[in-house]
C-alpha cells in the first residue's frame, strides 16, 4: 500500500465515520424531538400545576386566619368559664355563709 492508497483508505474511513455519526444523530433527534401536542400538554400541566398551587396557598391561607379565630374563640370560652367558675364559688361561699347564719338564728 503506497502513498495514495493510504491517504484514499484513510478519507474513505474517515467519511464513513462522520456518515454513521450524523445518522445516529439524525436517529436521535428523530426519536427525541418533541411534537407540538406534547408541548401543549406540557403547557397545560404547567397552568393547572399553577392553578392548584393557587388553590392550596389559598387553602392554607385560610386554615391559618379559621384556626386563629377558633384558638382567639377558645381563649375567650375559658375566660368566660374561669369567670363563671369564680362567680359560682363565690355564690356557694355566700349561700353558705347564709346558711350558717340561718342555722344559728334557729338555735339562737
Amino acid at each position: 500500500m503506497n502513498r495514495t492508497e493510504f491517504i484514499i483508505a484513510t478519507a474513505i474511513i474517515l467519511f464513513v465515520a462522520f456518515a454513521l455519526g450524523w445518522f445516529a444523530s439524525w436517529l436521535v433527534n428523530r426519536f427525541t424531538r418533541v411534537t407540538k401536542a406534547e408541548i401543549g400538554a406540557l403547557e397545560q400541566m404547567a397552568q393547572d400545576l399553577h392553578e392548584a398551587e393557587e388553590t392550596r396557598d389559598q387553602a392554607i391561607t385560610y386554615l391559618q386566619q379559621r384556626e386563629s379565630e377558633m384558638t382567639s374563640q377558645l381563649s375567650q370560652t375559658e375566660a368566660e368559664l374561669r369567670a363563671a367558675m369564680d362567680g359560682l364559688r363565690e355564690a356557694r361561699h355566700e349561700v353558705e355563709e347564709l346558711r350558717n347564719k340561718v342555722a344559728r338564728h334557729k338555735v339562737g
